[in-house]
C-alpha cells in the first residue's frame, strides 16, 4: 500500500525508516520531510496542518493510509479531514487530541473517570492563578493550558518563581498541579476505541544539561525499554490510566485512534498521570521504533482501520537515543552549521542516526536547521553496550555547532551497576 507521512522531525524520519522495512508498505510519501526522511521517501512541501491539502495529496497518490507524526496537525483535525474523504489515518480526531492541545480538558475527564493524577486548579487569568497557588504547598508545577512543544512546564521551588511563572504567562489559561515525587517513565499504548494494548516503554531527559540541570527541553535523549516500569506497575497503568481514559472518550462519542503517550510518575501510591501525548513521543519513537518486530505498516493500518492488533513483538535489546542539539538550545539555536560524518557514525554496529532538525545546501552539504538536529540511536545487549555504541556514534559526527548529554540513561545505568 502507499503510505503518507507527515512531518519533519527526528521522529518521523524514525517512522519513515521503520515504515520502509514494513513488507506491506509499496510507496512511501512524506509531508514536507527532511534531508533525512528523503533517505526512505519521496518527500513534497506541503503544510501538514492543512487538512484540504493533505486529502488532495492522498487521493492523488493512492494513498491508503496517513501516518500523522506530529501533534499539531492532529489537534488542527488533520485526522478528521482524512477520514471524512475515506482514508485510514493513523491518529485521533481533533475532539479526541484534546488530551494533549488541553491539560485542562484531560485534568478534568481524569476527574471524572476517577484516573491517579495530581490535584489541580485551572486558571484563565493572572488573578485566578495567583489565588490557585495558595491551594498547594511548595515546589508547585505550573504548565501552560495548550500545545507547548514538550515544554511549557515551570516547577517552582519558590513562590517567587511560581508568580514569576504566571505572570509571565498573562491572562492565558494555566493548569497550577501538586508537585508529584517520584521518578518519570513514559509509556505508549495502541489504542483503538476501548481497545488498548501496550507498545512500549521508555524514559526521557528533558532538562538541557547532565545531571537533569537547565531549562525544560523538547527531550535531550531516551532509552527503552524502561525496567523502573515493571510488568505489574505496567498493567497498573494500563488497567487503572490507558484503558479508562480509552473508555471516557468511547463513551463520550470521541473515540481515540492511534499512539497514547502516558507520561507517568511512579509514586509511592502507584503510578499517576503527568499528562498525555496523542502521538509519538520525540526522541522517544527514535529509541522504540527499533525496537519494534514485524510489519509495522500492517500494524499501523490495523490499528487505523478498526482491525484485529495484538502488542507487537519487541527486540529483547535496550535502545538509547543522543540528541545532538545546536549551540543556545532551548534559547537561541545557532542555524546554518555544517555536519558531516554520519555515514562513519552509521557504520557502528547497531547505531542509525535519525535526521531532527537539518537542511541540505545547493552545493549538497548537511546544515543545522533547527535546535534538535540530530537523535543518534544504537542498540545494544545492555543498556550500557547501548550508551557506549551511542556516543561512539556522537563522537564520528563532525558537527562543531553541536552538544549533548553525556549521561543519557543515568538512573537506569547507576540500577544495572548496583545490581
Amino acid at each position: 500500500m502507499n503510505i503518507l507521512l507527515l512531518g519533519s522531525g527526528g521522529r518521523e524520519d524514525a517512522l519513515a525508516w521503520r515504515l520502509r522495512q514494513s513488507p506491506s508498505c509499496a510507496t512511501l510519501i512524506a509531508a514536507p520531510g527532511n534531508p533525512g526522511i528523503a533517505r526512505w521517501a519521496e518527500c513534497i512541501a506541503i503544510n501538514p496542518s492543512d487538512g484540504a491539502a493533505v486529502v488532495a495529496l492522498a487521493q492523488e497518490r493512492d494513498v491508503k493510509l496517513v501516518v500523522i507524526g506530529p501533534e499539531a496537525p492532529l489537534v488542527a483535525g488533520v485526522a478528521d479531514a482524512c477520514r471524512n474523504a475515506g482514508i485510514a489515518v493513523f491518529g485521533p480526531s481533533a475532539a479526541a487530541a484534546r488530551l494533549e492541545g488541553s491539560k485542562g480538558f484531560t485534568k478534568e475527564l481524569c476527574e471524572r473517570a476517577r484516573i491517579p493524577t495530581a490535584a489541580f486548579v485551572r486558571a484563565r487569568t493572572v488573578d485566578d492563578a495567583l489565588a490557585a497557588l495558595d491551594r498547594f504547598g511548595l515546589p508547585v508545577v505550573i504548565k501552560d493550558d495548550g500545545l507547548a512543544a514538550g515544554k511549557g512546564v515551570t516547577i517552582a521551588a519558590t513562590r517567587a518563581e511560581a508568580e514569576a511563572a504566571v505572570r509571565a504567562a498573562g491572562d492565558t489559561e494555566l493548569v497550577i498541579e501538586q508537585f508529584l515525587d517520584g521518578e518519570e517513565v513514559s509509556l505508549f499504548a495502541l489504542v483503538d476505541g476501548s481497545h488498548a494494548v501496550v507498545l512500549a516503554s521508555a524514559q526521557d531527559h528533558k532538562r538541557v544539561g547532565d545531571g537533569d540541570t537547565g531549562p525544560n527541553t523538547g527531550g535531550m535523549g531516551a532509552y527503552s525499554p524502561a525496567p523502573v516500569l515493571t510488568p505489574e506497575l505496567e498493567q497498573r497503568a494500563m488497567n487503572e490510566i490507558v484503558l479508562p481514559t480509552a473508555r471516557a472518550l468511547a463513551a463520550a462519542g470521541t473515540p481515540f485512534n492511534g499512539v497514547l503517550y502516558a507520561g507517568l510518575m511512579l509514586t509511592a501510591d502507584g503510578p499517576q498521570l503527568i499528562e498525555y501525548n496523542v502521538r509519538f513521543g520525540d526522541p522517544e519513537c527514535e529509541a522504540i521504533v527499533p525496537r519494534i518486530a514485524g510489519d509495522f505498516a500492517a500494524l499501523l493500518y490495523a490499528v487505523a482501520t478498526g482491525g484485529e492488533f495484538s502488542a507487537p513483538e519487541l527486540s529483547p535489546q535496550a535502545a538509547m537515543t543522543v540528541v545532538v542539539a545546536a549551540s543556545g538550545y532551548p534559547g537561541d539555536p545557532a542555524r546554518g552549521g555544517p555536519i558531516d560524518g554520519i555515514a562513519t557514525a552509521e557504520r557502528i554496529d547497531g547505531v542509525r542516526v535519525f535526521h531532527a532538525g537539518t537542511a541540505a545546501h545547493s552545493s549538497g552539504a548537511l546544515l543545522a536547521a533547527g535546535g534538535r538536529v540530530l537523535a543518534v540511536t544504537a542498540l545494544g545487549d545492555t543498556l550500557a553496550d547501548a550508551r557506549d555504541r551511542a556516543y561512539q556514534a556522537v563522537d564520528a559526527i563532525d558537527f562543531p555547532d553541536g552538544f549533548c548529554r553525556r549521561d543519557i540513561g543515568w538512573r537506569q545505568l547507576e540500577r544495572d551497576h548496583a545490581a
